[in-house]
């Protein structure tokens, strides 16, 4: 059963991780202002603001790692 929540938890973070790059290469992102509750509006603002924060881990994990590297094409 943790299992279960686990792999669930991690999967939401995943794709809101993929929504906030998403977000940050087009700016192109849900809308949440067509939600009229406000708690469900509330929540769902959280959850991609949780993806934005990851986003931005990984962003600068990447940055200052030498396993990447920087190519403009």
């Amino acid at each position: 059963m943790f299992g279960r929540l686990t792999r669930l938890a991690v999967d939401l973070i995943a794709i809101s991780t993929i929504l906030a790059g998403v977000k940050k290469t087009t700016g192109f992102a849900p809308s949440t202002n067509k939600i009229k509750d406000a708690s469900i509006r509330t929540f769902l603002e959280t959850y991609f603001g949780l993806g934005e924060k990851v986003f931005g881990l990984i962003c600068g994990f990447a940055v200052s790692s030498d396993y990447f590297r920087r190519t403009i094409e």
